[in-house]
């Protein structure tokens, strides 16, 4: 299965080369596949606020190679290159906040500062340090891909109707994508009848790109309404809902785009499992529950506008970028290191143990 998942590989949105950052621009995705080109700490913390890079995973490994920019222009000044860091450090921080991967990966950054060897050149570990990430969730990405294979094998032999939500797939990781890299290794299992895709308002996530990616590998995809997802459980036999997720507490309750938790509790509805796919960098152990998960809000002009031009009337908005979904209403998660079945405090404790359960 993993040689099979690395010939069906044909999206990429990170390309470190020579000290700079290249991202395929999302914003203009499917339409237009331009290059946004980042030379400095600050540029990576704009593409990542302005949605130029998005997806938990791939905001993680670009805040990395943000670090890697700002040190070396650090470096090339006088002073305390250390302190100055610092605000490199908090800049990227800022730039989303319910995204754990993000801080993961600082985390990871800053550990490997603290383990500078004598004479070390501190340029060259760090940028080492965010290539190691980079590859890290590209290979944790093809285990989960393969356990999650495993347990949709397992509910049904058969061909099968999915749904996802948002884009989880190669454009928002180190590559295959999380939710999305499980569904391309059902499709090569023989196991997909039909992807459905919710559009995902307001940046049409899963209509734009989700689908985009899966036509291109041959994937069967249908797109939909965000609303019409309760009418499509009751009437198309979808077995499995299959989503990423941005944060995940030590409880098991889930992060993720805005119309998860509804989809959730559909699911448990319609007798319809539930699948989160995400690495353990998302796990925050800090957090004890859900409720303690900070949850961005964006610009009213995201409901109010399209392509710049007002197509609503000038009101007050609501719009939260995630929502959460409670760990009883998930049947399983899915990590590089294992699955947690009925995830709860106790199951993800063990996860992070390195025991595997079933």
């Amino acid at each position: 299965m993993r040689e099979r998942l690395l010939a069906m590989e044909k999206v990429k949105s990170i390309d470190w080369c020579e000290g700079r950052l290249r991202l395929l621009d999302q914003r203009r995705l499917p339409m237009q596949e331009i290059w946004h080109t980042c030379d400095t700490a600050a540029d990576v913390a704009s593409a990542i606020r302005e949605m130029v890079v998005r997806g938990a995973p791939a905001i993680g490994i670009c805040a990395a190679y943000g670090l890697a920019m700002g040190l070396r222009a650090r470096l090339a000044k006088e002073g305390d290159w250390r302190l100055a860091l610092e605000e490199d450090f908090r800049l990227l921080a800022e730039s989303r906040p319910t995204a754990a991967n993000l801080f993961w990966a600082l985390r990871q950054m800053r550990e490997r500062l603290e383990r500078l060897k004598p004479g070390e050149d501190p340029l060259v570990a760090l940028e080492a340090q965010a290539a190691s990430i980079h590859a890290s969730d590209r290979e944790a990405n093809l285990t989960m891909a393969q356990f999650g294979l495993e347990l949709i094998r397992k509910h049904r032999g058969s061909p099968q109707n999915l749904l996802t939500h948002c884009n989880t797939g190669a454009l928002a990781s180190g590559g295959f994508g999380t939710a999305l890299g499980v569904i391309r290794a059902a499709h090569l299992g023989g196991l997909v009848e039909c992807v459905y895709v919710g559009e995902t308002r307001p940046w049409l996530q899963g209509s734009r790109l989700t689908a985009w990616e899966l036509q291109g590998e041959g994937v069967p995809v249908c797109v939909h309404a965000d609303s019409a997802a309760a009418h499509l459980l009751k009437t198309r036999a979808i077995s499995w809902i299959i989503v990423g997720a941005d944060r995940i507490a030590a409880n098991g309750d889930v992060a993720n785009k805005i119309g998860t938790y509804s989809l959730a509790v559909l699911a448990m509805h319609h007798g319809v499992r539930f699948m989160v796919v995400a690495s353990t960098s998302a796990i925050d152990l800090t957090l004890e529950s859900g409720d303690d998960i900070p949850l961005e809000e964006r610009a009213g002009t995201e409901l109010l506008e399209v392509n710049g031009q007002r197509c609503a009337a000038d009101v007050e908005t609501f719009n939260p970028v995630f929502d959460i979904t409670p760990a009883d209403l998930i049947d399983v998660i899915v990590t590089e290191k294992g699955v947690v079945e009925r995830p709860s405090t106790a199951g993800i404790e063990a996860l992070l143990s390195h025991r595997r359960l079933h």
